[in-house]
This record gives C-alpha cells, structure tokens and sequence, in this order.
C-alpha cells in the first residue's frame, strides 16, 4: 500500500472534476484527480456550453480547442419543431415552427456584445478528451483513471481516502487537504448524510445514440429539433446533432423518445423505431448505444461539510432543458479554485470556502427550478396548440391538416400557435439566466444598489457591476493589443482594479496593499487620457461609476466591490473591501507612501 499527501483531492473525471483540475493547476494548486473508469464518457450526454462557460474557459486557454471541434452558432443557433425529417405523405417533412435560439440569428448581437466569446456547441463525449488532454499536460502523473475511491473519513484537520486502481487491485491512502467531490453523486454525498432535496424521478427517457447519414433531409442549423408525429402520439421526440462534423456532414446523432415507460420497447426495436420517428424506412444505421435514464429535479441540501465540497452533478441535477447541468458544474468548479487557491496559500482563511454555498447554492437551486418550468411549459405549449404528445390519435391527424391548410382557419391555428411558441424563449433564449446571475452573499462586499431590472422570460440582459455579478465585458485597447474586461484577470489567478481615468489613488492603493496581502492586483485605469482606452464606448455605458470610481473584481471575474467615486483615505477603504473579501478581519491598512 502506497500513501500520498496532497492539498487537494478530486473524486470524478467528467466535466466537472477534468475542468476543476485544469482551474486549480493555473492556480498553482498541486492536486490529485481519480476516476474509476478507463476513459472519458463514451454517452455524448451534455452537448451545449453556453456564452458563461466559454468566458471561463477562455480565461483558462480552453476556448480555441474547444471552439476548433465544436459547432459554432451558424451551424446550431434554432431550434425548431417537425412532424418528421422525411416521407411521403402530405403531412410528413413539414415544418411545424422555427426560432433563434441561444444566440442564434437575430440574437447574435446582444450575444457579441456581451462577451468575448459565444457559446459553442460540443457533446460531452467530445469534450472531455479536450479537458483530459489539458488536465493531464497542467498537472502530470496526477490525473489517474481506473482509479475509484472506496472509502473515505474526514478527521477535521484533513481528509484520508483510500483509492483502489481498478486494474491491479493496489490501494494507495491519500492525504489531502480538501476534498471536491465530483462524482456525479455516485458516492460521496450519500456517505455524508447530504441529502438530495426536490423530485426524483420526474420522467423516465429512452436514448439512442446511432450513426447515419441523414444529409438529404438534415435542415441545417439546428441545436435540436423536435418531432410531432401527425399520426401517432408516441412518435414523437427529438433530434441532436453529436458530430464530428456538424450540418450536412454530420454522422452521429442522439435521439430522445418521448418520455414514458423505459420499458415501452426493448432493443431491438429501436431502430425500427428510430426510422419511423424519423420519417425514413430504410435509412441504413450503426446503433452505438441505447440508455435508460432518469430526469430528476434536486439539490443537494449542503455544497460543504467538513473538509468535503459538493460540486457538479453531485450538488445539484435537473432536466436538460435551457442547458444549465453542466455548464453549472463548471461553474461551480471556476468558483472553488481561486477559494482553494486562496485558502491553501494562505492568503484567507479556511472560512472563505463557506461562501462557496452561499453563492453557488442559490443559483443552482433557481437553475433547476427554471429547467423544470421550460420543460413542462414546452410541453403545454405542444399540447396547447393541438399537436402534442397528450392530444388522442383520433383528433391529431385533423388537427396538423388543420394546422397546415391554405384557409383562415389554417392561418389562425399557426398565428395562435405562433404566439405560444414565442413563449418558449424562455427556454431557448434566456441569456441573463446564463450570464446575468448574481451572489447576493458570500466573497463580496454589498454596497446597498438593487439588482438589475429582470425580465420575466430572462430574455434580456442588463449588465451591470454591482457586487457579485459576473463583470461586464466591453473590448479595451492597451499597448496597441485589443483585450476584454474579463482578460485583466489573467488566467484567473489575480484579482483586478479597474478605475476611471481619474482613478489614479485606487491604483497606487491596490499597489500597496497587493503586498499586504500578498495577492496579485492587476489595476487598470480605462478612458481618455488613461493607459486602457475605451475601445468603443462600452464601458463608459456599463461601468456604474464615475471617473473618479473603482470596480474591484475577483479572480472569476465576479465584481467583488465597488466605490461609485473616489474616497479620502483608498488605502482604508480598499484595505476594508479586500479583508471583508477574503473573510480576514483586524488588516491594517498599510501606512501611505512618503509624499501622500
């Protein structure tokens, strides 16, 4: 039996764990990552990383490979709804509605605006051979696959786990520190008593991952495309794009059929079936694997205990409508690693991983309650409108010839239909739930200002630099290089001042207190006159404070704190906002320079 000491150990290889080890190795965080299988995910799973996530892994040097394999929004911003792809009869290959979607079309441009990068689509099985491949070149010998935790205990000052390779038997005990668990709930939060709060098994899903070439009939540009057989209620379902290529080029596809009975059809029936959803009876496929599985709405009740963090899939698990699952546990993960970071340098106190929860829990709990709310209202809205799932087979036939008609009561089931469908942006177009979420406690100083106005659908987007969003982007020029707000971070391991062009004071403070602190403050002082320039007026319009004013940012690129004008005394000031950050009380501020 070998032994290990480690500052922080991993449990789980997914999305989740691979990008929690890239974040912590930027940090400079030593750590050991363990998984029990052979290899990445072999079942596509999560397909959509949406305009947040790629922020953080641009920040991370993560964006170009995973941008150079993924879609791009040409290729998968609509969404769009079909009684099937193919057939010849009146009412097969039609079009039953279409919309932009996740930042597609009409909406790319508030999309650009916000960010410097937009969301890319990737299937997981794609994905996480990129995350592994990073994690294994920022951390060597550190990422051990085929290697399974059997038994843990936290003994208050550290945790001891015992891993086991899978392939030989050895068991090897590892010391560590922390404990992240992203284990996609398998084991770590049941054996610390974390209960899971909210519905279980809400649906039961049957899904066929297979290969064929479906270019003839393939409408391009589609995230995911629904189905609503005219004919018969229970083929129906719908249709993702898994790559390698996208369009027309497409050779692997995932298909949901519509939600019931795991065992409605066993096998080998499921690719009989698969081609009469589709439309195509003697469409030529190579099946790859058929699943079971459960839609469930929970939330784990605690993100910490001890010496262990929840995070991904084992703190939190919702139905794949609006995408947020994954996206969210990476964003968990962003939101631990500059903590961890902190704490282990000992530039905070063990303390300031209590705000892991107070921040991400609420966020995550609002993300599943809105997955399952677009998911029963786009139900409603099939059955609303007379072509869903729930509408008997006697009256379906009549209500989608009905529905297609060239006569006024054609023309009145589509404009009513229309108008429901729009309904469905807040399923496919709720960009501020992506990017707009806020900590409203946690590593962050209030300063008394109401949140942004909200949109009920959250289909629009207020950015803003109140204490706990996500930074506003806006593109600064710098020593003839063009860069983001969201850059001045680095690669996430400094926190940033960004001033107005008379900001001059809170600069030379965070100098000063950089070293009290022993922490990296990048400073920017942006507009005319300053050393950052103002690209195209953007900040000017979402900076929230004046010339004289100071936005303080974490190293996530959340707003930490914010001083709307100057002060008397920023060493004081400053010195307050960082020790209130951080969870350190009594830090002096340093004494000002000679001459001040």
């Amino acid at each position: 039996m070998g032994a290990i000491e480690v500052p922080v150990l991993i449990v789980g290889g997914g999305g989740c764990g691979l990008s929690a080890s890239t974040f912590l190795s930027d940090h400079g965080v030593d750590h050991l990552l363990v998984e029990r299988h052979a290899d990445t995910s072999r079942i596509p799973k999560a397909h959509y990383l949406n305009q947040r996530t790629m922020g953080i892994y641009r920040q991370h040097g993560l964006d170009a490979p995973i941008a150079e394999q993924g879609a791009t929004l040409e290729e998968f911003g609509q969404v769009r709804w079909l009684t099937s792809l193919a057939g010849d009869g009146p009412l097969d290959g039609r079009v039953v509605h279409e919309m932009d979607a996740f930042g597609g079309g009409a909406l790319r441009a508030s999309y650009a605006a916000a960010g410097p990068v937009l969301p890319v689509k990737l299937p997981q099985v794609r994905l996480e051979p990129i995350l592994r491949q990073y994690a294994e070149q920022r951390n060597p010998g550190r990422i051990r696959f085929r290697h399974e935790m059997v038994g843990f205990r936290d003994e208050g000052d550290r945790v001891v786990a015992e891993i086991r390779a899978t392939d030989t038997g050895e068991t090897t005990t590892v010391t560590a520190q922390y404990l992240i668990a992203a284990d996609g709930g398998r084991t770590v939060g049941a054996a610390l008593g974390v209960a899971m709060q909210g519905r279980p098994k809400l649906l039961h899903v049957k899904t066929a991952y297979f290969s064929a070439d479906l270019s003839p009939w393939w409408h391009e540009g589609t995230l995911i495309t629904h189905f609503l057989n005219p004919h018969h209620p229970d083929l129906s379902g719908n249709l993702i794009e898994m790559g390698p290529k996208w369009g027309k080029e497409c050779a692997e596809w995932v298909l949901h059929f519509h939600p019931g009975d795991p065992g409605q059809f066993d096998e080998e029936q499921i690719a009989p079936k698969i081609r009469e959803v589709l439309g195509i009876p003697d469409l030529e496929l190579t099946l790859h694997h058929v699943t079971n599985w459960t839609v469930e709405a929970l939330l784990a009740e605690r993100y910490r205990v001890g010496r262990v963090l929840l995070a991904g899939d084992a703190a939190h698990r919702q139905p794949p409508t609006v995408g947020l699952g994954l996206n969210s546990g990476i964003q968990d993960a962003h939101n631990l690693a500059w903590k961890l970071s902190a704490v282990l340098s000992g530039r905070a106190p063990d303390s300031l991983l209590d705000s892991y929860e107070a921040e991400r829990r609420p966020v995550c709990g609002l993300n599943v309650e809105w997955a399952v709310s677009a998911a029963t209202h786009h139900q409603a809205i099939m059955n609303a409108t007379g072509l869903g799932q729930r509408v008997p087979a006697q009256r379906r036939e009549r209500a989608f010839t009905e529905y297609f008609e060239a006569s006024p009561m054609g023309e009145l089931a589509r404009a009513r239909a229309g108008e429901m469908f729009e309904t469905h942006r807040g399923g496919c177009q709720a960009h501020d739930l992506e990017i707009g979420f806020g900590y409203e406690e946690g590593a962050l100083v209030p300063d008394g200002s109401g949140p942004p106005p909200r949109a009920p659908m959250r289909d629009e987007h207020h950015p803003t630099t109140r204490p706990g969003h996500v930074l506003p982007h806006a593109w600064l020029e710098h020593e003839g290089r063009r860069l983001s707000t969201h850059d001045l971070t680095g690669d996430a391991t400094a926190f940033a001042l960004l001033t107005g062009p008379a900001g001059t004071a809170w600069c030379e403070a965070a100098v000063r207190l950089a070293q009290t602190f022993s922490l990296p403050v990048v400073t920017a002082r942006i507009g005319e006159g300053a050393e950052y320039t103002d690209a195209d007026g953007r900040w000017a319009a979402v900076r929230e404070i004046s010339d004289e004013g100071a936005v303080l940012v974490r190293p996530d690129n959340h707003v930490a704190w914010r001083s709307a004008a100057g002060a008397g005394n920023p060493d004081e000031v400053l010195a307050g906002a960082l020790a209130q950050v951080l969870g350190r009380a009594g830090v002096p501020a340093p004494a000002p320079a000679r001459g001040e």
